[in-house]
């Protein structure tokens, strides 16, 4: 008999979610409340295709912290429009208004909420990764 560790993640082994206010996305909860019990703090893999990605929204009570693993994207943050690739970091604090608009093929972020936000509207079950 083999027991899985719910602190060993393997990304695309979990259901993937597709967030309010976004469109081509699919997030993969990796630390959570749901996930493995984690209290303080929710990771997520984030996968958008190309001309899709989120409305412009603002979270009321969280912090939200994006690192890009791969891709470009155009983001505007608190009415100020930039450009973003890979290594690039974002941080959108409680209250601000941010939308993104993803540039290349894909873009797959990790996404870091504090307090979690457990969304999930919508859980699909995958069963494979589809080479994303």
């Amino acid at each position: 008999m083999t027991t899985k560790s719910p602190y060993v993640i393997h990304p695309y082994e979990q259901p993937f979610y597709s967030p309010a206010n976004h469109t081509g996305t699919r997030n993969y909860r990796l630390v959570g409340p749901p996930t493995n019990g984690s209290k303080y703090l929710e990771i997520a893999l984030g996968d958008i295709e190309r001309h899709e990605g989120s409305a412009a929204h603002a979270h009321p009570d969280l912090e939200q912290a994006v690192y890009i693993i791969e891709g470009e994207a155009t983001v505007e943050i608190d009415g100020i429009v930039e450009e973003v690739k890979t290594g690039d970091f974002m941080f959108f604090p409680p209250k601000v208004f941010h939308y993104i608009k993803v540039k290349s093929e894909r873009i797959k972020l990790l996404v870091i909420y504090s307090p979690p936000f457990t969304e999930a509207p919508v859980m699909h079950r995958e069963a494979a990764h589809a080479g994303r």
